[in-house]
């Protein structure tokens, strides 16, 4: 009896031991993917940042809104890049275009939704700057996806720089005559002042469960990312906002 009665408290004790070390577990599993994904959204917001520092403004600029539940803007400019940044082959100044924008990815026989960042070298820009006029204008062309094709490869291939991302705003901006911020009316001659970007980023856990674009998108009976309009309660995602200064505004 005293035998049983032992193993018994033994027994309790090891199952109390059991449920703390997975509780710990999985609390340090949430820590762990929150300081994954602040990372990555450091770095990104980051990289956004020096790009935009060096922006030059052309009419062509792409600042296209998105009209999807999710919000997938897609954001396209020219930008001044130091040497490195190119190869020998492809460059013959510093003025490069960049841009941005959402792509669903296959990755492990799943769907993860990336945040693309495309880089076109001074030698296409300048060649796009000096092309005759036509429809679509060639230095809109620059802000195009590209991909790699099997019998044609390609040097500039657009990159995935940030995964799991539900969301990527990018709203330009600029000043009224009183000195107030407004939303920026596109144009010809005047860029914007500075862009509001916002991302939405998905944590470790929730991404593992995402597996379509459908799932992505939030549609469907088993909707896992929830609304927009709720994403400050959804414990699964992460959200940054920042106001980036567009670096250089004259025309070109």
């Amino acid at each position: 009896m005293e035998l049983m009665f032992s193993m018994a408290i033994g027994s309790v004790i090891l199952i109390v031991a059991a449920t703390m070390l997975r509780s710990s577990g999985d609390g340090y599993e949430r820590l762990g993917g929150n300081v994954a994904s602040e990372r990555e959204a450091r770095a990104l917001i980051t990289q956004i940042a020096s790009d935009l520092a060096t922006a030059n403004f052309h009419k062509d600029t792409l600042v296209e809104k998105s009209t999807s539940t999710w919000t997938v803007d897609k954001l396209g400019f020219l930008s001044l890049q130091p040497a490195q940044a190119q190869t020998d082959a492809g460059r013959i100044g510093d003025l490069c275009a960049v841009n941005y924008y959402i792509k669903d990815l296959p990755m492990g026989g799943k769907t993860v939704r990336c945040l693309m960042r495309g880089f076109r070298e001074s030698k296409d820009v300048f060649a796009a700057l000096r092309a005759p006029a036509s429809s679509p204008p060639a230095v809109a062309e620059l802000f195009k996806p590209q991909v790699a094709v099997d019998d044609k490869p390609q040097v500039a291939v657009d990159e995935p720089i940030a995964f799991g991302v539900v969301s990527f705003e990018a709203r330009p901006r600029a000043r009224d005559a009183a000195g107030r911020w407004i939303d920026w009316v596109k144009n010809d001659t005047i860029g914007p002042e500075a862009l509001d970007i916002k991302l939405v980023v998905a944590r470790r856990e929730l991404v593992g469960k995402l597996k379509t674009s459908s799932d992505w998108d939030g549609d469907g009976n088993a909707n896992l990312i929830g609304s927009p309009s709720l994403v400050s309660r959804n414990k699964n995602l992460e959200v940054y906002s920042t106001s980036l200064r567009f670096g250089n505004r004259p025309s070109i």
